[in-house]
């Protein structure tokens, strides 16, 4: 598998993302620009007999979201476009070998529908309302809008469709939050899959999903996280022929941070590392991701 796609569709499935379902009002939007940063090691399936290899890359990535009712109930849909800058080397035949690649990394797309809890609310009734129970569902697709070359190794792009349906839950108590999150991803057949002399298909079985979040709010847009998941399955086929040794096992752990700038403006910062990994999704990350955000319909 394309050594970058396969390391940052990995982080599709390893998502740590604290309150993906609490609801706003009616009509909310916001842009974020997030810059993010990997360090860590890489997998190839067997594609290539390469040995220690590591990769540095950064991810800026600009977001757009905005809430709607659907029936009665609070929805949100967004949309992350992704670039990518990085390096890689490895040790090829016994000789060590380095390259840089930057370029588009697939679009990823989100539909959020709650179900219990949080009705589609105009601000003024946002206002007054209080968080205790809340069940939501989403879908999230990712595009295979990146950068591809079958006849490449490492590239940015999957040149495949992934797909996500995930339950979620939130409870609030006081100041503490908790959030719980179940998910399934799926993904269609990367017809030109890397495999010299002649791209062959390659598929992917579904990877589940779980993902936990305990927050605290010190006031409104101030608060703190303690984040952590664990996945499994995505062994994958070349040409129909399976390659146990590629089934997923792992886990992450990690923190976020939400600081208020000014009445439409806030900052995140977050930081994961792997706890438990069989196989592949040992790197570290580290985030920091700028908010604007704003009420009204979008003009």
């Amino acid at each position: 598998m394309a050594v970058a796609a396969c390391s940052l569709q990995l982080l599709s499935a390893q998502d740590l993302s604290p309150r993906a379902y609490v609801i706003t009002p009616l009509h909310s939007n916001a842009i974020t620009l997030t810059y993010s940063f990997y360090d860590g090691s890489l997998f190839f399936n067997g594609a290539a007999p390469i040995t220690g290899a590591t990769g540095t890359y950064s991810v800026p990535i600009f977001t757009y979201y905005h809430s709607f009712g659907l029936f009665g109930h609070s929805a949100n849909v967004n949309a992350s476009l992704p670039y990518a800058v990085g390096t890689f080397q490895g040790q090829l035949v016994g000789e060590h070998k380095q390259l840089y690649r930057s370029g588009l990394l697939d679009s990823t797309y989100r539909l959020s529908v709650n179900l219990k809890g949080g009705p589609a609310m105009a601000p003024k009734d946002f206002a007054k309302w209080k968080q205790k129970t809340l069940l939501g569902v989403s879908l999230k697709v990712v595009a295979p809008t990146g950068q591809y070359d079958p006849t490449k190794l490492i590239n940015w792009g999957a040149n495949r469709w992934a797909f996500k349906p995930e339950f979620g839950y939130s409870e609030r108590w006081g100041h503490w939050v908790v959030d719980g999150y179940a998910g399934v991803w799926f993904y269609t057949t990367n017809p030109q899959y890397y495999s010299p002399p002649v791209p062959k298909p390659q598929s992917q079985e579904p990877i589940g999903s779980f993902e936990g979040h305990l927050g605290y709010d010190v006031k409104p847009r101030l608060w703190f996280s303690l984040d952590g998941n664990f996945w499994f399955g995505g062994v994958t086929s070349l040409n129909g022929i399976a390659n146990n040794d590629t089934r997923q096992t792992g886990s992450r752990i990690g923190a976020t941070a939400s600081f208020p700038v000014t009445k439409h403006q806030s900052l995140k910062v977050s930081y994961n590392n792997g706890t438990y990994i069989r196989f592949g999704g040992d790197y570290q990350s580290a985030s920091v991701a700028w908010q604007y955000s704003w009420l009204g319909h979008p003009k």
